[in-house]
């Protein structure tokens, strides 16, 4: 089974739109053009167009039913930044520069500056009810062929169905260093790498567009992986 695969996007549609067209190209040459696209999630914070993202991938997944978008921290933590009234959890975190939070308000027409009850606020406006409902509704796992795609990864030796939504989109170390076999392939993204890593047990493909890096687009067959490039397919060698 072929299945292809997006790391995180935070926020950068032309990065997004340049994987996709990688995609794209590899379908029209091998002939895969109804295989599984799985976005890993992290739509938005950090890059220059959240809303952009949010959108064309709203519209891409009611086109075309090969498309699956995961649900990523980031984007649980503007979920939540729209959905309660601010108080200091908000204002210290999803509005820290770190997180990128400004950023993706920004990209909705709201002023880069100002207090979390205020952003709040004008924030219900702001957001299409569509774009909420989209994020909202992203599960946080996909089964497909053999390979399991979460966010962050999962808590070791525990089925899936009784992974806790926190670990699934936040889990590291403890997931990171565990050499075990999960029963599947897990594929992640969450925690930055410099180029798409295969550990055997899991496939890293968050390369950091949140902090200036690529988006990188793989293409899964069993348990092998290629990094898809404008050259065509670069084989990803197991570590270890």
């Amino acid at each position: 089974m072929t299945i292809y695969a997006i790391g995180d996007i935070h926020g950068h549609l032309d990065k997004l739109r340049g994987a996709h067209d990688l995609v794209e190209a590899d379908r029209a040459r091998e002939g895969t053009r109804e295989a599984p696209l799985v976005h890993l999630g992290d739509l938005v914070d950090r890059g220059p167009d959240s809303a952009g993202v949010v959108g064309h991938l709203l519209d891409l997944a009611l086109q075309d039913p090969s498309v699956v978008v995961l649900k990523g921290n980031h984007d649980s933590m503007f979920l939540e930044f729209l959905g309660n009234r601010p108080g200091r959890w908000s204002e210290s975190r999803y509005l820290h520069p770190g997180i990128g939070g400004r950023a993706t308000l920004a990209s909705y027409g709201l002023p880069a500056i100002g207090s979390a009850r205020a952003l709040h606020d004008k924030a219900q406006d702001a957001v299409p009810e569509d774009h909420r409902a989209f994020l909202d509704a992203l599960p946080l796992h996909h089964r497909a062929g053999e390979c399991l795609f979460v966010h962050a990864g999962i808590q070791p030796g525990i089925p899936v169905e009784d992974q806790t939504p926190a670990d699934l989109m936040w889990i590291r170390d403890v997931f990171l260093f565990d050499t075990r076999e999960h029963g599947a392939l897990v594929v992640h993204g969450h925690t930055p790498v410099s180029t798409v890593e295969h550990h055997g047990n899991r496939l890293a493909i968050d390369t950091g567009a949140g902090w200036d890096g690529p988006i990188s687009a793989v293409v899964i067959e069993g348990r092998e992986a290629w990094l898809l490039t404008p050259s065509g397919r670069q084989p990803v060698a197991r570590l270890g």
